[in-house]
């Protein structure tokens, strides 16, 4: 099973996602489209979401799944929480469709910082953040690396 076509890292891009989130003057609205965000996602076909995608550490239920494509990685998630999908769709927007090594490159905590991203969030649903972040690399050093 291949991961559907996703827009978020392609059509979407992280500079799209500060710029957009800058466009609002308070936090209240920017969870709002932040939710919006997560509705843009494309469905995770229901075989996708095992307990080998399932990411431990976050709070809601989250699923990750990597597959390559042309050297690229294409990942489809999901999670049981709109706000997540929402954090699931601005990590994808760095970070989909780009190769290990890009996504390895790619300085994922000054992408939070410019957004205010981290502050924003309660403690778990940060550490949840940066757990998911954790497997979408760990996926990509496997990759990286020679068989």
């Amino acid at each position: 099973m291949t991961a559907p076509v996703n827009p978020f890292g392609a059509s979407v891009t992280a500079d799209d996602i500060v710029e957009n989130l800058d466009f609002f003057d308070n936090w209240e609205d920017r969870y709002r489209y932040i939710i919006d965000l997560g509705r843009e996602l494309p469905a995770m076909p229901a075989e996708l979401r095992s307990d080998e995608r399932l990411v431990r550490g976050c709070q809601s239920q989250v699923w990750i799944d990597v597959s390559d494509e042309q050297e690229r990685l294409q990942l489809s998630v999901d999670s049981d929480a709109f706000i997540v999908k929402g954090l699931l769709a601005i990590v994808l927007a760095a970070l989909n469709n780009k190769s290990p090594s890009d996504v390895l490159a790619f300085d994922i905590n000054a992408y939070f910082e410019e957004l205010g991203l981290i502050r924003h969030l309660s403690a778990t649903r940060g550490n949840g953040l940066l757990a998911m972040v954790a497997r979408i690399r760990d996926e990509a050093v496997k990759r990286s690396q020679p068989q």
